[in-house]
């Protein structure tokens, strides 16, 4: 990502839309680079909250987790994992006992079947682990771009940006990143955020939307961008400047 000569300011200039149309940042390359730098001072060392022991237990756990809590998904897969946390015990388990396990979290009968199927995939096309490229990811069942994004930068370290639902909104809410679809979300901020802080950007936007920037009220005088912030309606006048950095949540 290289900066314009003539203005080291200036905001990156986002990819043009299927439909020609450019959606910019609101915001400054300097704007962008103090606010991830805000970031990672708040969390060095950002981490998942989804429980895991390998990169398997870690895909079938970001699998169970659509539209449910990540603590709502602990709860169940900390015993399903102590049973099954390898493709060929989940496949030794069954589609039935899985879906036994799970019956706490919602759609539990789809994703029981997904978490089956992905588990054989992996042993009759990856030797039972699980591949480290996107498009081999994406071809096992249950498994999306935002599935796969997590697990390649959660279990192999490669940087990646996953838009969940926490960071689409603050994509758009703060118009830093704006987009109609997740998509669209992913590559504006990729095109924005500085290359020394992408590997932690995932989990710092989805600590940040979900334990300040939350989607019913936003908590304005927690946050730690609030000077920086764009919102047009926030929830307090004092700026993060006034504000002492709070203590690393994760």
């Amino acid at each position: 990502m290289t900066k314009r000569k003539n203005d080291p300011t200036a905001a990156k200039p986002l990819k043009t839309s299927a439909s020609g149309r450019r959606r910019k940042s609101l915001y400054s390359q300097a704007d962008i680079e103090e606010i991830f730098r805000r970031f990672s001072v708040q969390r060095p060392e950002p981490k998942g909250e989804l429980f895991h022991t390998n990169p398997f237990t870690l895909l079938v756990a970001v699998v169970l987790s659509a539209q449910a809590t990540d603590a709502g998904v602990n709860k169940a897969t900390r015993p399903l994992f102590a049973v099954a946390d390898t493709p060929e015990k989940m496949v030794a388990l069954g589609e039935d006992q899985i879906r036994d396990y799970i019956k706490t979290i919602g759609l539990y009968r789809n994703k029981a079947k997904n978490v089956f199927l992905l588990s054989q995939k992996l042993l009759s096309d990856f030797g039972g682990e699980v591949p480290k490229t996107r498009d081999e990811l994406v071809s096992l069942p249950g498994v999306g771009r935002k599935t796969a994004n997590v697990v390649l930068s959660m279990a192999f370290g490669i940087a990646a940006l996953a838009v969940d639902t926490h960071i689409f909104r603050i994509g758009n809410r703060l118009h830093l990143a704006p987009g109609k679809t997740p998509d669209e979300v992913e590559d504006r901020f990729l095109a924005i955020i500085p290359e020394h802080y992408l590997f932690h950007a995932h989990h710092w936007l989805i600590l940040h939307g979900r334990y300040c920037c939350k989607a019913r009220k936003p908590e304005c005088e927690k946050c730690v961008i609030a000077d920086l912030c764009r919102y047009e309606a926030k929830s307090c006048d004092v700026p993060a400047a006034l504000v002492e950095l709070p203590a690393q949540i994760i």
